[in-house]
């Protein structure tokens, strides 16, 4: 217990010592100026060393409070960066979802002057029954918008397919690359008729078939569009399925067969015309 006063009180001597000497230098360094003789010199030997460290220390520590702000302020404009950096891809997507669309609604509005003597609704896709394909898909419009079974659907620059469902406010609709479609089609240069028919499989290459057209003097060429033939029972005539793709005679020599290029792109429909009378409506109107 002894031994602790002593060392407390040791401590205490050293700190009144420390206390002295810093206030001798003080005084030393305010008389520097006017010092002379051995107090000039004990202040050359301490005050001025002493005066340029704290000095030194004085400026590297506003250095470094200046450089923490200088970070701190870095850090807080990174963040707003950041910020109007990520307002702005989003600005950015929402704006080329725009474009996307228009060009669509540009595409359906001039499907909708092409086919101007029917009258058509747009409609938007909401649900396929293919991840890959819109082969059998649903539309946000129903009988309560006045769509009907058997009606005909169009989109890019032709043919879709036709109403196969329809409920208060939606619609399904099978369309012709589905592998239970087939309808009657016909050349628009010769109008030889021909029997195209969906296949799943095929239109991964981008194909539809088409076969039983007569072989006959008329000459069918690569980039003839077939469109929709006057025979068919569901189908309006004149509507555009697609262009000649392949064409070869049979073994029997009596038909032609070959392949058609799709006008729609089946893999990416979005919005839909559907036509707003059914070929039978049409019919008993004339």
């Amino acid at each position: 217990m002894k031994k602790k006063k002593q060392t407390i009180s040791k401590n205490k001597y050293w700190f009144a010592g420390l206390i002295l000497s810093c206030i001798l230098l003080m005084v030393l360094s305010a008389f520097y100026d006017k010092a002379q003789g051995p107090f000039k010199a004990i202040a050359a030997v301490t005050v001025v060393p002493m005066q340029k460290g704290i000095s030194y220390a004085g400026t590297l520590l506003g250095d470094v409070s200046e450089n923490f702000t200088t970070l701190q302020d870095i850090k807080k404009e990174n963040t707003k960066l950041k910020e109007k950096v990520n307002d702005l891809l989003i600005e950015n997507n929402n704006l080329q979802q725009e474009k996307c669309e228009l060009e669509r609604l540009k595409e359906l509005l001039k499907l909708d002057q092409n086919y101007s003597d029917y009258k058509k609704t747009a409609a938007h896709v909401i649900g396929t029954e293919s991840d890959n394909w819109f082969n059998v898909f649903t539309i946000d419009k129903g009988s309560k918008d006045g769509i009907k079974k058997d009606m005909n659907v169009m989109a890019g620059s032709g043919l879709v397919g036709i109403v196969t469902k329809v409920g208060p406010n939606w619609a399904t609709v099978r369309s012709i690359i589905d592998d239970s479609s087939n309808l009657s089609g016909m050349s628009l240069t010769t109008s030889d008729r021909c029997i195209v028919s969906g296949d799943l499989k095929l239109i991964n290459d981008g194909k539809l078939k088409f076969d039983r057209m007569e072989n006959n003097e008329n000459v069918v060429q690569v980039g003839d569009q077939i469109v929709t033939s006057h025979i068919s029972d569901k189908y309006l005539q004149g509507i555009l399925i697609g262009y000649v793709n392949e064409i070869n005679v049979d073994s029997n020599n009596l038909t032609r067969s070959g392949y058609i290029t799709p006008a729609v792109d089946f893999k990416n429909l979005q919005e839909v015309l559907v036509i707003m009378k059914t070929k039978e409506e049409l019919t008993e109107d004339k």
